[in-house]
C-alpha cells in the first residue's frame, strides 16, 4: 500500500509540474505580446512619420540650381541699390514677411540691413485698399506705389491661383520688376505668368507642406545672398553700405 500511495504522489507531482509550466509559458507570451504591443508605433506615430517623409522629399525635390540662380538674381538687385517685395495670402502673407524679415534684420551675419518689405504687414493700407477697391487690388496698389524697375517680387501662392497675387504679379512686370514665383506642385494660373526659370512648384499638393519648402527656399536665398554680399572678403557691398 505504501508503494502504491508513493507512486500517485509522483503522477500527481507531475500534473501539477505540467500545468505550472503551462501557466508560466502563456505568462511569458502575453509579456512578449505586451512589450510587441509597446513597441509597435501608434497610427499616430504613422501619421507623423508619412508626413516628415513627404516634407522631406518635397524638400529634396528643390532645384538647387534654380535657388542659386535667384540668390544671384537677388544679390544683383541689392548690389544695384534695388529692393525686394514679398506678397502673399494667409500662411504665404505670414512667410513673406519672415522671410522680408531675413533681409531688414539678418540671417546668420551680422551686417547692415537690406532692403525688403512685405506687402500684407500695413493693415491700414490692406483694408482701406480692400474696402474701397476689392481684396483683389490690395497687392497690385500697393506695387504701383512702391515697385520699381529692377526689383525683385517674390509672389508666393500654394494654389498658384491667388487672384490678388496674380494682379500683383501683373503689375510687377509692367513696371520692369524681376518676378520670383514659388507655388504647388500644379502651378496654377501663375504658372502662366511666371517663366518657369523664375518659378519654384514645389513637389507637394499639401499646403503646409508647400508653405515649409517655400520658407526653405527663401531661407536659401537670404543665405546664399547674405554669404555673397557679407560673407567673403572682397565681395561686393549693396549700393551705400
Amino acid at each position: 500500500m505504501a508503494a502504491k500511495g508513493k507512486a500517485e504522489d509522483s503522477v500527481g507531482g507531475r500534473g501539477e509540474g505540467g500545468e505550472k509550466g503551462k501557466r508560466e509559458e502563456k505568462e511569458e507570451e502575453e509579456k512578449e505580446e505586451e512589450e510587441e504591443r509597446v513597441r509597435r508605433p501608434s497610427p499616430a506615430v504613422y501619421e507623423v512619420r508619412a508626413y516628415l517623409n513627404e516634407g522631406a522629399r518635397a524638400r529634396i525635390a528643390v532645384d538647387p540650381e534654380k535657388v542659386v540662380k535667384v540668390a544671384a538674381l537677388v544679390v544683383s538687385a541689392l548690389s544695384a541699390g534695388h529692393k525686394l517685395i514679398f506678397m502673399g495670402n494667409g500662411g504665404s502673407a505670414a512667410d513673406s514677411q519672415h522671410l522680408a524679415a531675413e533681409f531688414v534684420g539678418k540671417f546668420e551675419r551680422e551686417r547692415r540691413a537690406l532692403p525688403a518689405l512685405a506687402l500684407n504687414c500695413n493693415s491700414s493700407s490692406v483694408t482701406a485698399i480692400g474696402n474701397d477697391e476689392g481684396y483683389a487690388r490690395v497687392f497690385e496698389r500697393q506695387l504701383e506705389a512702391f515697385a520699381q524697375k529692377g526689383d525683385v517680387v517674390f509672389a508666393l501662392s500654394t494654389s498658384g491661383n491667388s487672384e490678388n497675387v496674380m494682379r500683383g504679379i501683373e503689375v510687377a512686370k509692367e513696371r520692369g520688376c524681376y518676378v520670383i514665383g514659388i507655388t504647388g506642385r500644379r502651378g496654377g494660373r501663375m504658372a502662366d505668368l511666371v517663366p518657369e526659370g523664375s518659378l519654384f512648384r514645389v513637389d507637394s499638393d499639401e499646403t503646409s507642406i508647400v508653405q515649409e519648402v517655400t520658407v526653405a527656399i527663401g531661407h536659401l536665398v537670404a543665405k546664399l545672398a547674405e554669404e555673397e554680399l557679407f560673407g567673403v572678403e572682397g565681395a561686393r557691398r549693396p549700393k551705400g553700405g
